[in-house]
């Protein structure tokens, strides 16, 4: 994935296929810990491990907009643990949270197409991490995808 036409390929390939797999994970299994003491995104449930995809989207959702009006981004980074914790990911519905990380990425797949060449080069900042351009977000949003939802429908 080395593009941002090349990573949009491949998310409207995750999307194409990943709710179907998801859903046929039990509700119990997803709410399952995947390790004895869930406190890091190794040992999160499912269910944590797909809302922090949420999270995700909706922070890069803000990055996405704002580094195409500002042209010159500087975004904190989040706090992964306390927005999955606050957001007690593992007590909700497992079929609602496949139905929200599905169309939140479907709208997060359009604004990705339609960034213009142009604003693919604006320099974004998150954290402490060096300046990147937003293309690099993008491609970057489609691998962090890739690797939690490898770890959610692992057996």
């Amino acid at each position: 994935m080395e593009t941002l036409e090349s990573a949009i390929e491949e998310f409207r390939g995750i999307l194409a296929g990943v709710p179907a797999e998801l859903s046929l994970i039990s509700d119990a299994h997803a709410g399952a810990p995947r390790a004895p003491e869930p406190s890091s995104t190794d040992k999160w449930s499912r269910k944590q491990i797909l809302g922090h995809l949420l999270d995700s989207a909706a922070n890069n959702h803000h990055r996405f907009v704002r580094a195409q009006i500002e042209g010159k981004l500087t975004m904190p980074s989040y706090a992964q643990q306390d927005w999955v914790a606050i957001q007690d990911y593992r007590n909700r519905p497992w079929n609602e949270l496949i139905e929200f990380w599905n169309f939140y990425n479907r709208h997060l797949l359009h604004l990705m197409e339609e960034i213009p060449g142009p604003n693919r080069n604006n320099p974004c900042q998150i954290g402490d991490g060096g300046a990147v351009t937003l293309e690099f977000l993008a491609i970057d949003y489609v691998r962090h995808l890739k690797h939690h939802l490898h770890q959610v429908l692992a057996k």
